[in-house]
């Protein structure tokens, strides 16, 4: 099997510097070599990066990537990218309106910069069932089941209008919630309130959230932080192997690297979903 190396820039946000965790091992353990960088903000929406590269473009002294170090133009055309992904941020990406025309914008603007360069569309995933957008009487009105079917729609419309390739992180995470021996249970909302360290809700059984206690900086106590929509080292491996298999088309069963934090039989479903996911998309 000869070695691959690969040169991939995301623009994106949070849901790919994620890759930086265990993507690099997940290559290198099949023979394979990737050089990442990255051009992300957290939370960053297709709006707001058409916005920033408008506003290099309009002004030759204003450089917002990188630190505010390049434009983004220049990192573009820095290398031979194999691969620039691009995706919607968590928040908007059930809601197809909020794609556009920053997708087409965005697309078009990648291909003059780095023609040489495939375009590629992450779909991302919905967040963990005890987050509060899926409350009754929230603002988003919808449910866990409801934003994947939303996110699926959106990005596979998308990827089918440009005609791009899409990484399919967001099934993966679905398949393995599905898969898993001993799944999430959501908990009453009142649940974290009366607890004390170093007492936490329950966050086994899925790929996403993790909870963990922090000072409160104003009063100085300890409180409870959630975080429900980005993964956690589970699912930052199920990513890293989906990107694997999507972008180098190596099989997952191939990997050998397995990270300390996740055990043997649980590192080997966890590729077993990402393959699945990728086998099902295609």
């Amino acid at each position: 099997m000869s070695r691959n190396c690969m040169q991939i820039l995301t623009l994106g946000n949070s849901y790919t510097w994620s890759l930086r965790s265990y993507f690099p091992a997940v290559v290198a353990s099949v023979g394979d070599e990737v050089k990442l960088e990255f051009a992300n903000f957290g939370g960053c929406e297709l709006a707001r990066h058409w916005s920033y590269i408008t506003a290099e473009e309009r002004d030759e002294r204003c450089r917002i990537y990188d630190g505010g170090n390049r434009k983004l133009r220049d990192i573009l055309a820095s290398r031979p990218w194999d691969i620039v992904t691009i995706q919607q941020s968590s928040r908007d990406c059930w809601r197809l309106e909020s794609f556009e025309p920053y997708t087409a914008n965005i697309i078009a603007y990648i291909r003059t910069h780095a023609p040489g360069a495939e375009i590629v569309i992450q779909q991302t995933w919905a967040y963990r069932a005890d987050h509060p957008h899926f409350l009754p009487g929230s603002a988003w009105d919808i449910d866990q089941p409801t934003m994947f079917r939303l996110l699926t729609e959106c990005n596979r419309t998308v990827a089918q209008r440009y005609g791009l390739r899409l990484i399919p992180t967001g099934l993966a995470v679905e398949l393995s919630r599905r898969g898993e021996t001993a799944p999430f249970v959501n908990y009453e909302p009142q649940l974290p309130a009366p607890l004390h360290w170093p007492d936490l809700p329950p966050q086994a059984g899925d790929v996403v959230g993790q909870c963990h206690w922090r000072k409160n900086p104003a009063t100085g106590e300890l409180e409870i932080d959630r975080d429900l929509i980005h993964l956690n080292a589970r699912g930052e491996y199920l990513q890293a192997c989906v990107w694997l298999a999507t972008l180098f088309q190596r099989p997952t069963a191939a990997v050998t690297f397995v990270p300390d934090e996740i055990g043997n039989a649980d590192a080997a479903f966890l590729r077993t979903a990402a393959q699945q996911a990728v086998d099902e998309y295609r």
